[in-house]
């Protein structure tokens, strides 16, 4: 009996431990499923919260540029200080995250301000000097980057003994080109978040600021503390500054196992159903795909098409895989023309075809082209030249692999046609101003050539006096008329020296630059220089320091600077009928840069200076405080200064007047750097 018990229990055991396992798989996969699903559902909140965090960071960054927007436009049209205080007031009214506008001037000097109507001055208790530092590292920021730039945050206590997180926003101005001060904005943490953020984000979400380290700055939403929180945080990339934008959620995490049992349920009731749908989506889900790879594919094929650059792709062997129409229109090369070619392109000029093969082994060999790209000349099919500008990146396929070589090229043509008609229109400006310059010195000429002929006419007549005498000894009147013929000719080359000097400056000719010697320059234009002293009565003082390198330079160019600011100096003091008019040239070394050394040329006046409404637009094309003057000649000093590597200055001079200093570099090398 026994032995059947054991023969009749043992397949039923089997059969059940069979059951139990296969219960224990059903359970455990449903468990699993169950597990999977809750974390598929919380990986679903996870993910929207990343996206409303994304949107949050969206708004803030949309919300500050609009304040920067509407803060330079309180500026456009240069207000004064009290109808800025009224519109800064009005903006504060509409922008409840900003408490504080500022105007400083460019030494950061506080011209005017406006604080927000809805809460006490901020500032009240603590003052503003605390919140300096901020300022001037977000406006020394703002002033480097030509745009706003924001502090990092800082406390402020307040005066109910509260306080708040405060960040500054420091925007630069300027005025006809040149700096004119900041515009600071106060903006206050917590209103930053219940101001620019979107109304459901700050109903379903507690939204803060901290740090890294975690600590809350500013909070704002009321949160309901659910059986599970879900957190989000992102960083916000501001010019000068950073902040770490938090959310947390207070939805709880979803009641699963109810929802499972029935998709369970009716996933089992409708699977082949399921499979045949899922199937036939699919399908057109492959379809929709492929359709939108052809539109991408068309979309980038037209995009290529449209482009005036160049584009070409070669593979690592140096033969072309790929040209765009552009570039084919620009070499006048077909498609079919220019695909595969490899060490020798049809588009090379003949007499560069070796440097270029070089050029192209050193960059098959892995050297990668400067970012800036580099010019070369390219020949069309008719064998006309035009110069390019060439850009070359690597070409990187899906798995990170260089397959070769992308280039874009630019038709320069044009570009350096304006600059030739720009460099020409220059040289016959320079040369305008050269001839305004001799114009206005024709009445000194005048004077001055009556002293050397009414002395010819002098000696001639005594000569010819000397001649008509007969008392006089044939020895003694060959004395006399030789003393009065070198005089003759003494005066005859002093005004021959006059002239010359004028139509050497007035002469047009190609710029070439030269190492000249410091005395010479000033050589040539001190007899100009004097002509228009002895009219003014000045004294001309010049000072070149010994030894001093020469200089390499444009001659004429620098030449017309020396005499332009020299007759500026002049007609300064006789402007101001100042008693004391001296005149002062000075040449010295100043410093040397690298293994280059540098010279400063300054020439100083004792006039009354220059007004500061003047200073600030004295460079300035067409400006003048003269009445007969072109407002030419300081912005052509100028430029030519800066064309040769240099700057052009000024300065007060002591004890009065102005001193205009600039910096040539010479030819000599500074052995001892």
């Amino acid at each position: 009996m026994s032995q059947r018990w054991r023969s009749w229990i043992s397949p039923a055991w089997r059969r059940g431990s069979l059951w139990s396992v296969l219960v224990l798989l059903v359970v455990a996969l449903l468990a699993m499923l169950v597990w999977l699903a809750g974390l598929y559902e919380a990986s679903q909140v996870q993910n929207r919260l990343e996206r409303d965090v994304n949107e949050a960071v969206s708004d803030l960054h949309n919300g500050l540029v609009r304040n920067v927007q509407s803060l330079q436009a309180l500026h456009f049209n240069e207000p004064s200080p009290n109808l800025w205080s009224a519109e800064a007031a009005a903006l504060l009214r509409e922008h409840r995250e900003l408490i504080r506008l500022e105007w400083r001037d460019d030494a950061q000097r506080l011209l005017a301000h406006t604080d927000t109507p809805f809460r006490p001055p901020v500032f009240e208790r603590m003052g503003r000097d605390m919140a300096l530092p901020e300022i001037g590292q977000a406006c020394t920021t703002a002033r480097r980057l030509s745009g706003s730039a924001y502090s990092g945050s800082y406390f402020v206590p307040m005066t109910d003994g509260l306080g708040m997180e405060v960040m500054e926003m420091c925007l630069p101005l300027a005025s006809g080109g040149l700096p004119a001060g900041f515009l600071v904005a106060t903006y206050a943490l917590p209103e930053m978040l219940s101001s620019l953020l979107g109304r459901q984000l700050k109903l379903n979400h507690e939204v803060s600021f901290t740090e890294a380290d975690g600590t809350r700055l500013a909070i704002h939403g009321t949160p309901r503390r659910g059986s599970r929180i879900f957190t989000s945080q992102q960083l916000m990339d501001l010019p000068g500054t950073n902040l770490i934008l938090r959310v947390d959620s207070w939805r709880a995490a979803p009641d699963l196992f109810p929802n499972v049992l029935t998709a369970l349920v009716t996933a089992l009731a409708i699977a082949l159903v399921s499979v045949l749908a899922l199937l036939g989506k699919d399908m057109r889900r492959r379809l929709k795909a492929e359709r939108e790879l052809a539109e991408a594919l068309a979309f980038r094929k037209a995009m290529e098409d449209s482009l005036i650059t160049g584009l070409r792709a070669r593979d690592l062997q140096g033969r072309i895989t790929y040209v765009n129409p552009a570039f084919c229109q620009m070499v006048g090369f077909s498609y079919g023309e220019l695909l595969g070619q490899g060490m020798e392109a049809s588009y090379w000029p003949p007499e560069f075809v070796s440097e270029y093969q070089q050029r192209q082994a050193i960059r098959l060999a892995g050297n990668s082209p400067p970012r800036e790209g580099f010019e070369s000349v390219f020949m069309r099919k008719d064998g006309s030249r035009f110069p390019v500008l060439i850009m070359e990146a690597p070409l990187i396929d899906a798995l990170g692999v260089q397959t070769g070589w992308m280039s874009a090229f630019l038709d320069i043509s044009e570009q350096r046609r304006v600059e030739e008609l720009s460099r020409t229109s220059q040289e016959r400006l320079q040369a305008t101003a050269r001839l305004a310059t001799v114009g206005e010195m024709a009445s000194l000429l005048s004077h001055e050539l009556n002293q050397p002929l009414a002395a010819i006419s002098g000696y001639a007549a005594g000569s010819i006096n000397l001649l008509h005498d007969p008392q006089h000894a044939r020895t003694e009147l060959n004395a006399d008329l030789l003393g009065a013929l070198h005089r003759m000719a003494e005066q005859a080359e002093r005004a021959g020296k006059i002239i010359k000097s004028v139509h050497d400056f007035v002469r047009r000719r190609e710029q070439v630059r030269e190492a000249v010697s410091p005395q010479q320059l000033v050589d040539a234009i001190l007899p100009l220089v004097n002509l228009q002293a002895r009219k003014l009565s000045v004294r001309v003082q010049v000072d070149v320091a010994p030894e001093t390198p020469p200089v390499v330079c444009d001659r004429t160019m620098v030449e017309q600077v020396l005499l332009n600011l020299a007759r500026n100096a002049m007609q300064a003091m006789d402007q101001a009928h100042v008693k004391e008019r001296v005149l002062r040239l000075r040449v010295r070394l100043v410093r040397s840069v690298g293994r280059m050394k540098w010279l400063e040329f300054s020439v100083a006046d004792l006039g009354v200076g220059i007004a500061p409404d003047v200073q600030q637009q004295l460079f300035n094309p067409f400006f003048t405080t003269k009445a007969e003057g072109m407002g030419l000649g300081l912005s052509l000093c100028r430029t030519v200064v800066e064309q040769h590597g240099g700057a052009l200055v000024f300065e007060p001079n002591v004890p009065q007047g102005t001193v205009f200093i600039f910096t040539l570099p010479s030819g000599v090398m500074d052995t001892s750097a």
